[in-house]
């Protein structure tokens, strides 16, 4: 692993070699974890109870709106973030049944109650059945008390089939529609107690990774490394280690491969990890070299920072999300990569929003019309990835604020100092 101070890449630096382009954005400081210093850890407050009702609030408002009678969310993080329950999903049925008016209620087995009462943190009431009973009718049941039947009852979309047709098979006249509108309008825009926890989680993994300069060894599996890795989330405190590494010809396939590669002089091994705080998630990836790099592996991150650049340039609050993601390919298409998705190149999309889940609307790709917006939270990945060979993606998460988006982590800008 190649060691070192930072090298001082310059933002004219990155330029010069990019004439043809127009990358503005000055790049972003973050002063955790500086070279010199300490890892600087920004801790945050949990959210609050009162946070999570404003949430339920948000929420029935939008259903007045469009004349829904109720919201059901089942467990997993929009139940969290709604009611704070933390909560799995398995064959027994625990769900939020949220009304246009009054108190949620949670349905959920008998035996689990307790827990369930201990975490819900929001007024409402939890109804309970037993094994021997059906729990779809329980839902059903709470629709007729509530005089729903004659108005659409959301689903948030994550909901499982069995958990939707055992509703329509309890009351077929019932109109079911998505939930996607109203929850994604809530959870896309994350407030300052939100930004907070995203920021403590990304400064986690971002020390986690500084730690890491100099531990890697020849030999090492990508198990090995990531092991060394999940070792140091835990150690500044972050919750759910997460993510992988790929090494060698390994790293030019996004998600990896199979075959166990091995750290060797010249391997480039690609890292992609996270966290969470409250259930909150950092998703960072960091690319090195095994010794020294060559030319061509300096040149194409060089490439890889210019495309992160190109995505932050673009990212401005009042345009589309998609055209984030078709300034980095215009960038990457000057530079002889592609067309569009194709290999060498970038063949997934720019980035994806973050937030209680490591993926979650919207997505920074092609095609995609929502407007970004002041508090909306994304990965910032256009990797560069030559099948056979190499791969190289940085991975960085900002938000977009009222003057533009802003680095949650700044990313490293050569393969000298590749943790920062």
């Amino acid at each position: 692993m190649s060691r070192g101070l930072a090298s001082g890449v310059s933002r004219r630096g990155f330029m010069r070699t990019a004439a043809a382009t127009t990358l503005s954005a000055p790049l972003i400081a973050n002063a955790a974890g500086a070279q010199g210093a300490g890892p600087q850890i920004r801790r945050a407050k949990p959210i609050t109870p009162e946070e999570r009702q404003a949430r339920l609030s948000k929420v029935q408002e939008l259903m007045r709106q469009q004349g829904i009678g109720a919201t059901i969310v089942e467990a997993g993080s929009s139940l969290f973030y709604f009611t704070g329950i933390n909560w799995w999903r398995s064959e027994r049925l625990t769900a939020a049944l949220i009304p246009a008016e009054g108190e949620v209620c949670i349905v959920t087995p008998e035996f689990e109650e307790p827990s369930i009462e201990e975490m819900l943190v929001v007024a409402g009431e939890v109804r309970i059945w037993n094994e021997h009973q059906n729990p779809h009718k329980l839902v059903a049941d709470w629709v007729e008390e509530q005089g729903l039947n004659d108005r659409p009852v959301a689903i948030e979309d994550t909901v499982r089939f069995f958990a939707v047709n055992g509703l329509r098979k309890e009351n077929p006249s019932l109109e079911l529609v998505s939930a996607e509108p109203i929850v994604t309008a809530c959870r896309m825009i994350k407030t300052a107690s939100e930004l907070a926890l995203l920021q403590e989680a990304a400064d986690i993994v971002d020390a986690a990774y500084r730690s890491l300069d100099g531990k890697i060894e020849a030999g090492m599996d990508g198990d090995d490394v990531f092991a060394l890795m999940a070792a140091a989330i835990a150690g500044f405190g972050g919750n759910s280690p997460s993510g992988g590494v790929q090494i060698n010809e390994g790293s030019a396939l996004p998600h990896g491969s199979k075959f166990r590669e091995t750290v060797s002089d010249g391997s480039v091994i690609l890292m992609d990890c996270g966290c969470t705080v409250d259930g909150y998630y950092a998703d960072i990836s960091r690319t090195a070299v095994f010794g020294t790099p060559t030319k061509r592996q300096k040149e194409v991150y060089r490439q890889v920072r210019l495309g992160q650049e190109a995505a932050m340039e673009a990212a401005q609050p009042g345009t589309m999300a998609g055209t984030v993601d078709d300034a980095v390919r215009a960038l990457y298409e000057s530079m002889g990569y592609g067309p569009g998705y194709d290999l060498p190149g970038l063949s997934h999309r720019t980035g994806h929003g973050i937030g209680l889940d490591i993926h979650e609307p919207v997505n920074l790709v092609h095609g995609e019309t929502t407007i970004l917006k002041p508090g909306m939270c994304f990965s910032n990945e256009p990797g560069i990835y030559i099948p056979g060979s190499f791969g190289v993606r940085i991975e960085d998460c900002f938000y977009i604020s009222e003057d533009g988006p802003v680095y949650f982590t700044q990313p490293p800008n050569s393969l000298d100092a590749p943790f920062g």
